[in-house]
C-alpha cells in the first residue's frame, strides 16, 4: 500500500506537487494520470525516495522507502529504463541488482524469460532499443518479487503483444493482493487495465475514484440516432435546447436527452428511425474533461484550412 498525506514538493516559488493525500491500495491496478507537468513523475520520485517531499510524508507498506531494511523485496520500480549501465549485459545489470538483496541466480533467470529477454540477455544493455530497455525496467523492478510495484509509462516504446503482457502482468499481480501504481498517456490502454483512477493536475489532487465511476460522473446523456428525416427530428430534439450534431448516413448525435426519451419524441411526432444507439463517454473524453483547466502546455489545433507548417511541407 502507498499512502501519501499532505505530500508537496517545491522548487524555488515553483509548485511541483502541492499538497495531495491519497492512498493506492493493494488487490486493484490504479492508474495515475495528468497532463506533462503535472506532478506525476516528482510523486513517483518521492514514493521511493528519489526526491525529498518539502512537506507531508509517504509510505510504502507502513514505511518511508528509506526505512525498509529490503527495499526490493517490498517495492519494484521503473521510473526511467535508461537507467543502466550501458555496457553490462541484462544478465549481468540484474545479477548485479541480485546482489545488494542475496536474491539467487534462479530468480534472475525467471525474470528475463518473463519478461522475453531471454534472447537478448547476454547483448550490452547499451544497444537495446526503447522497447527492450522497458522489458530490461521490468524485468528489474520484478526481481525481488516486491509487494508494491510502481510502473512509470511501462508500455512506451512496447509492440502490441509487450502492451498486451503489461497489461495482463499489471491484472495478474492484482489478482495476487499486490499494490499496483502506474501511469500512462495512453487512455484507451488505462482503460482496459486500471481498476482505480488518480489523475492530477498542476499539483493537485483532481478525482480520485473507481474508474467507473469516473466515467459515470463526467458523462453527459448522448444517443446516436438514424433516420430518413434528419433534419426534420433534428429540429424536433434541438427545441429543447439539445445539442444536435448531423453527420454522414442520416446520422444524428444527440447529447442531453437519453435513448428512451429521443425515442418518445420521435414517436410523437411519427417520426421512424431505425437506430437509436445509446453512447458513453471514452476515459478519454472524461480525462480531458477532468484535465482542461490543468493543461500546462496547448498545442496549436489544426483544422482543414490551417496553414501547414513549414517544417513539416515539403516532408
Amino acid at each position: 500500500m502507498i499512502e501519501a498525506v499532505n505530500l508537496a514538493k517545491h522548487y524555488g516559488a515553483k509548485t511541483a506537487v502541492g499538497g495531495v493525500t491519497f492512498t493506492v491500495k493493494p488487490g486493484m491496478v490504479t492508474g495515475f494520470l495528468g497532463p506533462n507537468g503535472a506532478g506525476k513523475s516528482t510523486t513517483m520520485r518521492m514514493i521511493v525516495g528519489l526526491d525529498k517531499p518539502s512537506a507531508g510524508k509517504v509510505t510504502v507498506n507502513g514505511k518511508r522507502y528509506a526505512d525498509h531494511h529490503d527495499p526490493l523485496h517490498q517495492v519494484g520500480a521503473l521510473l526511467d529504463a535508461k537507467a543502466v549501465h550501458t555496457s553490462r549485459s541484462a544478465y549481468n545489470h540484474l545479477l548485479a541488482m541480485a546482489a545488494t538483496h542475496n536474491i539467487p541466480t534462479k530468480r534472475v533467470n525467471e525474470v528475463i524469460d518473463m519478461t522475453g529477454l531471454a534472447a537478448v540477455a547476454k547483448k550490452k544493455a547499451g544497444g537495446f532499443s526503447l522497447g527492450m530497455g522497458q522489458r530490461l525496467g521490468i524485468a528489474s523492478a520484478l526481481l525481488g518479487d516486491p509487494q508494491t510495484l510502481i510502473l512509470d509509462e511501462p508500455v512506451n516504446g512496447l509492440d502490441p503483444e509487450g502492451v498486451l503482457w503489461v497489461r495482463n502482468l499489471a491484472k495478474h499481480l492484482a489478482a495476487q493482493g499486490k499494490t499496483v501504481f502506474l501511469s500512462s498517456h495512453l487512455m484507451s490502454e488505462m482503460a482496459q487495465t486500471a481498476d482505480h483512477l488518480i489523475v492530477i493536475g498542476r499539483g493537485q489532487i483532481i478525482a480520485d475514484a473507481p474508474i467507473a465511476e469516473i466515467l459515470a460522473g463526467t458523462q453527459q446523456a448522448k444517443v446516436r440516432v438514424r433516420t430518413a428525416e434528419v433534419t426534420r427530428l433534428s429540429q424536433l430534439l434541438g427545441a429543447n435546447g439539445v445539442k444536435v450534431e448531423c453527420h454522414e448516413n442520416e446520422t444524428l448525435e444527440v447529447s442531453g436527452l437519453d435513448a428512451r426519451q429521443v425515442a418518445t419524441i420521435a414517436m410523437d411526432n411519427r417520426v421512424l428511425v431505425y437506430e437509436l444507439t445509446p453512447l458513453t463517454n471514452s476515459l478519454e473524453e472524461a480525462y480531458f474533461n477532468l484535465t482542461k483547466d490543468a493543461v500546462e502546455y496547448h498545442s496549436q489545433e489544426f483544422t482543414d484550412n490551417a496553414p501547414v507548417p513549414a517544417a513539416v511541407k515539403g516532408r
